[in-house]
Parts: C-alpha cells; sequence; structure tokens
C-alpha cells in the first residue's frame, strides 16, 4: 500500500472563534521538506497541549477523501476549498478509517510513523467551520480522521509518499474503535480487549478500563461543546 501526500501542512498558534482561543488548528501547507520528530513536525504548534500534540498525537491525518461529503452536509465553505480544514498535517485521497488500523506502520520520507489513535473532535471545530455542532458531528460521522506517533524521526517533504511497512492490529480499524467509543459504548469484552491492545495510544487504553471500571460513558459535553460537563451516560438497567 502506498499513497502520496496530497499535502504536507503544519501551523502556528492563533486566536480562533469569538474569545480569541489560541489554537494551532490552523495550518498552512509547505512547499519544502521539514523534519518530523517525536513531537510533531518542526514550526507546528498546538494552543492547548493538554489534548493536543505529545507523542502519540505527534502527527494529525486526515482523509482529503471526505471533503465532498462534507461539502454536502454542510453546504460550500471556504475552509473546504483546500486541505487543512480540520487541522491535519497529512492530506491524502486513498486511505481511510476503514483502512487503516492501529499499529499500522507506514514510511513517510526518511521517518516511519505508526497510527496510535483516532481523533476525538473537540469544540475548536465548531468555531473553525462556524458551525454550532460540527465536533459532533464529526463525531457521529465517522469522519474523523486519526493520530501518528513517530517511530523513526527523518525529514518529509511535500511530494514524499505513505508506504506502508507492517500491520500489527488489522483487525483494529480506526472505525472499529470509533463505533466502540461511540455506538456501541458497553460491549465488555471489546472493551477490556481495547484496554490491552499495546499500540493503542495510552489515553485510550485507559478510557476503555475506566469504563470497565465504572460501567459509565465519560461526559462528553464539554469536549464537544466547550459547555461544562453534564451526566455520565449508564446503560440500562437489567
Amino acid at each position: 500500500m502506498t499513497v502520496s501526500l496530497k499535502a504536507l501542512l503544519v501551523g502556528t498558534v492563533a486566536p480562533l472563534g469569538p474569545a480569541a482561543v489560541p489554537s494551532g488548528i490552523a495550518k498552512h501547507p509547505l512547499l519544502v521538506p521539514v523534519r518530523l520528530g517525536r513531537e510533531g513536525f518542526a514550526g507546528d504548534a498546538q494552543g492547548d497541549r493538554r489534548h493536543h500534540g505529545g507523542p502519540d498525537k505527534a502527527v494529525h491525518h486526515y482523509p482529503f477523501d471526505h471533503y465532498p461529503a462534507w461539502r454536502g452536509e454542510i453546504g460550500d465553505r471556504a475552509v473546504l476549498d483546500r486541505p487543512g480544514a480540520f487541522g491535519e498535517n497529512l492530506s491524502t485521497l486513498g486511505l481511510t478509517e476503514a483502512d487503516v488500523a492501529i499499529g499500522d506502520m507506514f514510511r513517510l520520507g526518511t521517518a516511519v510513523i505508526e497510527v496510535s489513535q483516532g481523533r476525538q473532535p473537540c469544540w475548536k471545530l465548531n468555531h473553525r467551520f462556524a458551525v454550532a455542532d460540527m465536533a459532533l458531528r464529526v463525531q457521529r460521522s465517522g469522519r474523523t480522521g486519526w493520530y501518528c506517533r513517530v517511530v523513526e524521526e527523518g525529514t518529509v517533504g511535500p511530494g514524499d509518499s505513505l508506504r506502508l511497512l507492517d500491520r500489527h492490529a488489522p483487525d483494529w480499524t480506526v472505525e472499529r474503535l470509533r463505533r466502540l467509543l461511540y455506538v456501541d459504548p458497553f460491549d465488555r469484552d471489546a472493551l477490556a480487549a481495547m484496554a490491552a491492545l499495546p499500540r493503542l495510544a495510552e489515553g485510550w487504553r485507559r478510557l476503555a478500563a475506566r469504563r470497565l471500571a465504572t460501567g459509565a460513558v465519560e461526559d462528553q459535553t464539554e469536549r464537544l461543546s466547550g459547555r461544562a460537563a453534564a451526566l455520565e451516560i449508564r446503560p440500562p438497567a437489567g
């Protein structure tokens, strides 16, 4: 499997939305090669390091394949005219959440990256697109994108390709994880397997373990809307 980059993107922190929240979601395409280290691409930044960035979320990959569907759903918007609408570092055609699995390793330029988790959309997408429930739409649609960690540092250019090197857990696609998290969240056997998935990001393994321990789905209100948290969701009694 080899897929060419449509765009390679980075961005600095800038104000977003009415409250001018610091965010690195606005990315611009690179025309020259750039260094890729354990924490991400040189010149790329995040406004909220608590929830974004770090070794398990060093690279954000979003399929350009999804852009036509978004235009059909929310209409023509300037942000969808080119790659980078979702804050992605890598834009490609030919790979989606149904194709890519946790632990998939790719050669990218002289670097090697590994799929680590799906993207959990947050409320900043609502401001990015001027659509009040955009983050929830992304979550429900399955068109979320995913994150990669950097296994081998190197240099990546805008004309490079992703070449699949190995698959460690091909059954655990990004789409399968999304369905477990948001569609069928009380499948205890699957949650136990998720919690033990070696190459899954530690934060997601902890999330699965917490659901097993509490029997409840963590509140997602603040992440999706920016509003104060609501109540946890528990399965019906009996």
